[in-house]
């Protein structure tokens, strides 16, 4: 979402002007910090179509999701991919041949693993005629794993896909720069000793700078951080709002960390190390101890801080989906029901609903300036009309049903693993609360965004 309204910002005339117009209702979580009451079941009609295949999900679990560079820092992607693939196995007890395919999501992908589904799936367990390949999307890449299973299943290819995703910013590939490379390439082809010698005598100091991966657009080289940054300006987002609304994550992430209620989690235990059985970013502060961090990005008048910005995380997850039917001749009993698609409005627009159907939401969190300028402009009428070629606004989220249980802020965010974590939660909160339906949705590098409809599973 950051990324979709800053592609959009990028052709307006003056942020000023456009702050103005939603400046008018100002957007505060201090108020919201307690989870919704247990919602009633409600009767409402299924999005099943006749002589369409259902797919649902059957279960759902990650490991731990860790700061970058502590306990996973010594391990390789595809070890933590593994773990999760093996937890999913364990508490579903599915026979790995049964498993048609698997597919994995990652961003900062691991040169000696670059599928790191295949090496992940061959270590757990999984037969080597178990196809697998892994999808980059940038933070849906999960999202994309998930929608290319059910799009299998969909179409009869398959029955049963794992789908999910991982990724370990402990350790991410750093290369020599490309002047370094060249030369060292050329030194492999040389054949002689005079050869050699000319290239090294054209080596320079500055071919040691090394090229790090950086979280930002190649297009545009703006960082993600950057974007919040802009859209809270641009949307009269201030400070106060986006520590208020990180707070109100951090709150709530804990509340349901201590009463169990992140049961997705499956313990992993680290080589050489003790067992991980919790998520470890979950710190919830105090308005006035945020409100004493620097800028982050924009340097000194940002508004984007380490404090409101999700944190570099170490994770992976995974999920079972099954055409209903398999999973119910299996003896399982699903847990929702997977409708996706792209965006928000177009999800809605598909299902026949509206914001006012939907009985949990969850949204990927990457700032807080970004989900409250989302709000901002989908309760714009003037937006809508626009730039998203509607006549009446969308709607934002009621914040009593909105990740209610954290999210990225607080929970973490590794790239390629938020998408299943972001459905299970939707499923385990519709499952507690006797909601019916949920909506997942989050944004990714290249103005690019995914939506999904998660339905209950009937009781």
């Amino acid at each position: 979402m950051t990324s979709i309204l800053t592609y959009t910002l990028k052709n307006l005339p003056s942020t000023s002007k456009w702050a103005l117009r939603f400046s008018l209702r100002p957007l505060s979580c201090s108020s919201q910090l307690r989870a919704a009451p247990a919602a009633q079941t409600k009767s409402k009609k299924t999005l099943a179509k006749p002589n369409i295949r259902n797919i649902v999900v059957v279960e759902g679990v990650r490991i731990p999701f860790l700061q970058s560079g502590t306990s996973y820092k010594e391990l390789m992607p595809h070890d933590l991919a593994r773990a999760a693939l093996l937890g999913l196995l364990h508490r579903t007890n599915v026979p790995k041949d049964v498993v048609d395919y698997i597919i994995l999501g990652t961003v900062i992908q691991e040169v000696k693993t670059s599928n790191v589904a295949r090496e992940a799936a061959l270590g757990a367990g999984f037969s080597d005629k178990t196809p697998a390949h892994t999808v980059t999307m940038a933070c849906i890449s999960a999202n994309q794993a998930m929608t290319t299973g059910v799009g299998l299943i969909a179409s009869g290819q398959c029955d049963v896909v794992v789908a999910g995703g991982v990724e370990l910013m402990s350790d991410i590939p750093i290369r020599h720069s490309r002047k370094m490379r060249k030369m060292l390439l050329d030194l492999n082809k040389a054949k002689t000793l005079g050869q050699r010698l000319s290239l090294i005598s054209k080596f320079r100091l500055n071919f040691l700078s090394p090229e790090l991966p950086a979280v930002a657009e190649f297009s545009t080289s703006e960082t993600m951080g950057h974007s919040a940054d802009r859209l809270a300006a641009a949307f009269a987002v201030s400070r106060l709002d986006q520590d208020e609304y990180a707070l109100r994550s951090h709150s709530l992430a804990k509340k349901a960390q201590d009463e169990g209620l992140l049961s997705d989690v499956v313990p992993f235990k680290v080589p050489g190390k003790d067992t991980v059985t919790k998520d470890n970013g979950i710190r919830p502060s105090s308005l006035e101890q945020m409100a004493k961090l620097k800028p982050a990005f924009i340097k000194p008048y940002g508004t984007v801080t380490a404090a409101n910005s999700s944190f570099l995380t170490d994770g992976a997850s995974a999920m079972l989906i099954m055409a209903e039917e398999k999973a119910l001749a299996m003896g399982y009993k699903p847990k929702a029901y997977l409708r996706p698609t792209y965006a928000t409005p177009k999800v809605l627009e598909r299902a026949g609903l509206t914001m006012t159907d939907i009985d949990a939401f969850e949204f990927h969190e990457a700032f807080s300036g970004q989900i409250l300028a989302n709000f901002k402009a989908m309760d714009s009428d003037w937006f809508a009309q626009n730039y998203m070629g509607r006549k009446t606004k969308v709607g934002s989220p009621p914040l009593e049903k909105f990740n209610n249980w954290g999210g990225s802020l607080s929970l973490g965010h590794p790239f390629g693993a938020t998408g299943c974590r972001l459905v299970m939660a939707a499923a385990n909160r519709l499952r507690k609360e006797g909601g019916q339906y949920g909506l997942v949705a989050a944004c990714a590098a290249g103005g690019q965004g995914h939506a999904m409809i998660v339905e209950a599973y009937p009781k």
